[in-house]
């Protein structure tokens, strides 16, 4: 199992719980984005820098991921893409995409948007909140606990 985290728009606080988490269990964990960011110094941490632009990032991450990886992430279309490669995807608010899942999710995203492209303002999702904190690490710490038992 190898977590890769969509960085760009990762919260910084969950960054934090994985960091943690990779050095606790020895996962090799990759930020995948398009500016360069600070991480700790540790063995199962490194960034991968790609060039600006539109899904860079989301096609690197689709182009690298394997079976039974995990992705971090909240853009909806990369968990597809991913999922469709048989890893697991996690959002920062600590909600599970499966391939069941999913379909639901892009017609939710595709809906909204063209709401948005009429004019109508959708209001956006809540603010980032400890509970979302708490759900996060929950979530990860089963899937590692599941990766484990395979």
């Amino acid at each position: 199992m190898q977590i890769w985290i969509d960085a760009d728009a990762c919260p910084n606080p969950i960054k934090d719980i994985i960091y943690r988490a990779a050095n606790r269990k020895q996962i090799l964990v990759t930020l995948v984005a398009n500016q360069w960011l600070k991480l700790p110094p540790s063995p199962y941490i490194k960034m991968m820098q790609v060039e600006k632009g539109f899904d860079i990032a989301d096609n690197q991450i689709v182009k690298l991921v394997q079976p039974n990886d995990l992705v971090v992430t909240s853009d909806i279309p990369l968990a597809a893409d991913v999922l469709n490669k048989h890893a697991n995807v996690l959002t920062p608010r600590g909600e599970r995409y499966t391939l069941e899942t999913i379909k639901e999710r892009l017609v939710m995203r595709d809906f909204m948007e063209t709401m948005r492209a009429s004019g109508i303002q959708s209001g956006g999702p809540a603010p980032f909140s400890a509970k979302d904190r708490e759900q996060f690490a929950n979530q990860l710490d089963r899937l590692i606990t599941q990766f484990n038992k395979e």
